[in-house]
């Protein structure tokens, strides 16, 4: 259980995009904690969803499980159409994404569409489609989760730097646009976070990783989705359009 509880995420009804595993997971898992109406998406396997749904909950939350994928927009929209006829979604987590890593000289036309559509594009349609929703809301508060690769670049991530460095200003533009309506919208970045892709690694990949970190570690999901608590909450209801390194002190 969180150390901080933020009583306003109490049956709050948030949307957590790529919460079946990984990082979104833990985001979605801690919103639960909370008591939170947590909703996400999945895309076709329908016993892993309801899996999902006891799990969160169980430790304390409602669940909700939409059928679509975030590069299929109809889908999406229709998924959504549905559901905000009966609730009022006043949070939103645009954390789904992929990276395929290879140089730029191999770079397939087909993989870069791929990476930008589920990272970029998706997240900006999701949120337009929700944003008149939002309108009609009280307390919104959407955060973009892009990374410090967006901020620094990376060998052999071109396209996934670009994506993230998209959400970035997708981030800023929209603070800036639907302020006025009290809809908020933060970006985070974070670092080398452990994960079940990263528990694969080699140790020495591990040790090089830590070496450039000040903070000598990696960081976790909880530290992630705790950051991610005080965004959705009214404990930073006077912060927008900013972006935030969660990253050990990697990017100072």
């Amino acid at each position: 259980m969180s150390e901080v509880v933020y009583r306003d995420l109490n049956d709050k009804v948030i949307l957590v995009t790529g919460a079946t595993r990984g990082i979104g997971k833990k985001i979605a898992c801690s919103l639960a904690e909370q008591g939170a109406h947590v909703v996400f998406n999945y895309r076709g396997d329908d016993a892993a969803a309801n899996a999902l749904k006891d799990e969160l909950t169980s430790i304390g939350g409602k669940a909700s499980a939409l059928k679509f994928d975030v590069t299929d927009t109809e889908t999406m929209k229709s998924a959504i159409k549905d559901f905000t006829a009966e609730h009022q979604i006043t949070g939103l987590v645009n954390n789904a994404g992929i990276s395929k890593d290879q140089l730029i000289l191999r770079l397939k036309e087909e993989d870069l569409q791929q990476i930008i559509g589920t990272n970029l594009n998706a997240a900006i349609m999701l949120t337009s489609i929700l944003s008149r929703n939002f309108l009609k809301a009280k307390d919104v508060s959407v955060i973009n989760v892009s990374s410090v690769v967006g901020l620094m670049g990376n060998a052999s991530q071109v396209p996934y730097a670009a994506s993230k460095a998209g959400l970035i200003g997708f981030t800023k533009s929209y603070a800036k646009e639907l302020a006025s309506r009290n809809v908020r919208c933060n970006a985070i970045c974070p670092g080398f976070i452990e994960t079940d892709m990263t528990q694969s690694l080699d140790d020495k990949v591990i040790e090089s990783y830590k070496s450039v970190i000040p903070l000598s570690r990696m960081g976790s999901g909880e530290d992630v989705a705790a950051l991610c608590m005080f965004l959705l909450s009214k404990a930073s209801s006077y912060i927008t359009g900013e972006v935030i390194k969660i990253d050990g002190g990697l990017y100072i």
